[in-house]
């Protein structure tokens, strides 16, 4: 299910699960957090790696936004909490400035700025969780010359934990093989398709029958999805290849610069649990701009083949919209919703890995069929 698009520079979030490196603190302040803000400690390294203590299962949102006329690209990080005060610190090396602010008064932002011409690529950077109360995030490509380790209150303090947080279970996929036999044939190396799985990290999108998720249904299809195509000499891209959360708008970025020939972004569909009955598949495409006729012709490959292997699902057909995503590409794109979460008969089927498999050789057929129909 597609939510409402948040307007806002590359959001990242934590997954996985990584050791810190162990820095140097050649700056530090004591109690330099209010007691009203989740971030206890934070460090950047020589190194050019960003390391955060918080409070146990804060929820975090990490920003990007690019250098432009003189100014170099910006990073900054929302915790919830405000801090005690507004603080700036002067880098060194490619790191101009750390600052410490207070956008409103439940939020503490610390702002990474970079040297103008610094080049740092958004899909490279990830905020790691490594812990309840610990966070990293290595910046790749920053220039470590003349960096110098600098940070603020104890990183390797202990944090008491509000709870002992439950290991969720893993998502099963099928055990068949993958194999993309049988599929629509296209001349290798010729196409380039962008596939995007919603949602991710702690934005888990819709929640349906017996707490199953659309992150986790969305990932793996996609995955396989991108592994069927590349099987078939295509180029695949995809917005994220694990639980993390991309905000929307480097998505649409990723894929406009990719020079992609299709973009599809992959979803599932929920109401209400108190509403099983509501079921079906549907696909959607931006009817405005260039490329709505051959957006129309990719939403109505991949529903035809969609529907194919879920008798029985309603065809709630293929309509015309206005997600940002499909609004925003600038190449033929369709958003699909696999089925309801929420509905009974969907449900039971995207929770089943076979399915799920069967899923993505459908959608992979209907991009192929619709490549082979490109000029």
């Amino acid at each position: 299910m597609i939510g409402s698009p948040i307007l806002r520079p590359a959001r990242l979030a934590a997954s996985g699960v990584v050791s810190l490196l162990a820095g140097l603190l050649l700056w530090c302040g004591s109690a330099a957090m209010a007691a009203g803000s989740s971030l206890g400690a934070w460090r950047i390294t020589r190194q050019g790696v960003l390391e955060l203590r918080t409070s146990p299962d804060a929820s975090l949102k990490a920003y990007f936004e690019a250098g432009s006329l003189g100014r170099g690209p910006r990073l900054w990080v929302d915790l919830p909490g405000a801090p005690s005060r507004s603080r700036s610190l002067g880098g060194s090396g490619a790191l101009k400035a750390v600052r410490i602010g207070r956008p409103d008064a439940e939020t503490t932002r610390l702002v990474l700025e970079f040297q103008p011409g610094i080049q740092l690529n958004p899909k490279l950077l990830r905020l790691l969780g490594t812990a309840p109360d610990r966070w990293r995030m290595p910046l790749i490509g920053l220039p470590t010359q003349g960096l110098v380790s600098m940070g603020e209150g104890d990183l390797d303090a202990a944090t008491p934990l509000s709870r002992t947080p439950e290991p969720r279970p893993s998502f099963p996929t099928s055990p068949k093989p993958l194999s993309a036999d049988g599929l629509p044939v296209v001349p290798r190396g010729r196409f380039k398709v962008v596939i995007d799985p919603g949602h991710g990290g702690p934005d888990p999108g819709a929640i349906g029958i017996n707490g199953l998720r659309e992150t986790d249904v969305v990932l793996d299809v996609a995955l396989q999805v991108a592994r069927l195509l590349e099987a078939r000499g295509v180029v695949v891209e995809m917005t994220r290849t694990s639980d993390i959360d991309v905000d929307l708008p480097p998505r649409v970025a990723l894929a406009n610069s990719s020079g992609a020939d299709a973009f599809i972004s992959i979803h599932a569909n929920a109401l209400s649990l108190a509403r099983p009955d509501v079921n079906g598949i549907e696909s959607f495409y931006f009817a405005g701009g260039s490329q709505a006729g051959l957006s129309r012709q990719l939403a109505d490959a991949v529903q035809r083949q969609m529907l194919g292997v879920s008798p029985g699902s309603p065809d709630r057909g293929v309509k015309a919209a206005r997600f940002f995503v499909i609004r925003r590409a600038t190449m033929p794109s369709t958003l699909v919703e696999m089925g309801f979460v929420t509905g009974q008969l969907d449900a039971a089927r995207l929770r089943d890995p076979d399915f799920r498999r069967r899923m993505a050789l459908a959608l992979a057929t209907g991009i192929l069929n619709y490549l082979r129909g490109l000029p």
